[in-house]
């Protein structure tokens, strides 16, 4: 009971194989969430960009109507 059996060996050696294996189902997933991660964040960064133009458009028209009230 204290040691491992080798069945537990087997799987501790095909879970290895498949997490550290040269080019595997695993390290393509691994790549494919990488890109995810990195397309989810230039997204977010676009969307801000987007946010302040926006902004920008409104606050133009708003500051020149004050300063045709002022003058």
């Amino acid at each position: 009971m204290g040691s491992l059996s080798i069945w537990h060996w087997v799987i501790i050696i095909a879970v290895a194989a498949l997490l550290f294996g040269g080019k595997g189902k695993v390290s393509d997933l691994m790549g494919d969430v990488a890109k995810g991660i990195k397309s989810f964040k230039k997204g977010l960064a676009d969307e801000q960009d987007e946010g302040k133009t926006l902004q920008t458009a409104v606050e133009e028209p708003v500051r020149k109507t004050a300063e045709k009230a002022k003058s």
